[in-house]
């Protein structure tokens, strides 16, 4: 049987994929502007043990535009990102995390599935590698794709505020 998890570090802005603890997959993400951080409203991305509890748009063509989960029907083009310049852009894939920590990232004020956390595509050509997000962790596209292509429902994620260990 295969343990797979999924590491993202908010201080090298990179998620790594592991099997069996062998290294399969590390790119460059986007955490949240704001920081790390589990309160409701703080747009900060959240730390310590998660989950993916669900995986949303299966099959959906690349920079397919979502919103509350659901595709609107739009793709993802700069006529439509010049036409809404303010939108927050989730594309192509989501993971939606729940905190596995009661008290830390699950439950009361600090739910993570409840901030509608997720990992998830973006434009490819915002910048990456650097926190710009709104507390999602944000991929390329066809990045998010191959980790979506990868992964089950279940799979660990754990988010770190600090470096790598190398």
């Amino acid at each position: 049987m295969m343990n797979q998890e999924i590491r993202i570090s908010i201080a090298d802005q990179r998620l790594q994929l592991r099997n069996n603890n062998k290294l399969v997959m590390d790119v460059m993400v986007a955490t949240a502007k704001n920081g790390a951080g589990e309160l409701f409203g703080s747009e900060c991305t959240p730390r310590g043990k998660h989950r993916v509890r669900a995986m949303i748009g299966h099959g959906c063509a690349i920079n397919t535009v979502f919103v509350a989960r659901r595709p609107t029907g739009e793709i993802f083009s700069n006529k439509l990102r010049n036409k809404q310049p303010q939108r927050d852009w989730i594309l192509t894939r989501i993971l939606w995390l729940s905190g596995e920590e009661v008290g830390i990232n699950r439950l009361g004020n600090v739910d993570t599935m409840r901030r509608y956390i997720y990992i998830h595509g973006g434009p490819d050509d915002q910048i990456y590698g650097k926190p710009n997000s709104h507390g999602c962790v944000r991929m390329k596209n066809s990045e998010v794709v191959a980790l979506f292509n990868q992964v089950k429902v279940g799979v660990s994620v754990l988010i770190l505020e600090n470096k790598f260990s190398r």
